[in-house]
């Protein structure tokens, strides 16, 4: 029998934040968001085409640091904003990327949004594997310039402790 008493176990919040951020990688717990839109059932997140703002939103809510899943970035960025986050410059561990909008050949452009986990190295829903992967923070290079760029930095205070 465990004798140990809940008050003398503490959690490692940071740690544990950081720690499902990089296991979220090969996921595929964020592909589908089912709604029913003007009456009919959909999966709103396209089997993980569009996961980006669901993968990252779960993992903030799951450790209180948004009030809500979304299944959009503007959801997602006004949640922020709510749960006290702010702007910052230069990306810190566990910070929250915003990249501009690009168009990927289907004549609409999107936001995307995910995850600095330092190093030059975000983790982010990659439209293509639909499912969150590692990458450049930028998406690499091109002729010295980012491929994609960072519209955005979110920091949350709590992520100091």
């Amino acid at each position: 029998m465990n004798s140990r008493k809940e008050s003398d176990v503490k959690i490692l919040w940071g740690e544990s934040y950081f720690k499902a951020i990089k296991n979220g990688a090969g996921s595929n717990l964020f592909r589908n968001l089912y709604a029913l839109v003007d009456g009919e059932r959909k999966d709103i997140l396209k089997n993980g085409v569009l996961s980006c703002a669901t993968f990252v939103s779960s993992i903030l809510l799951l450790f209180k640091l948004t009030r809500d899943i979304h299944a959009t970035v503007e959801g997602t960025v006004a949640d922020l904003k709510k749960s006290g986050w702010t702007k910052i410059k230069k990306p810190r561990e566990g910070a929250v990327l915003v990249w501009k909008p690009q168009d990927f050949g289907s004549g609409e452009a999107h936001k995307h949004i995910g995850f600095y986990i330092g190093n030059g190295r975000a983790i982010s829903n990659f439209y293509k594997k639909r499912q969150p992967i590692l990458h450049h923070w930028t998406f690499g290079t091109k002729n010295g310039r980012p491929v994609r760029k960072i519209e955005q930095i979110f920091w949350n205070k709590k992520l100091n402790k």
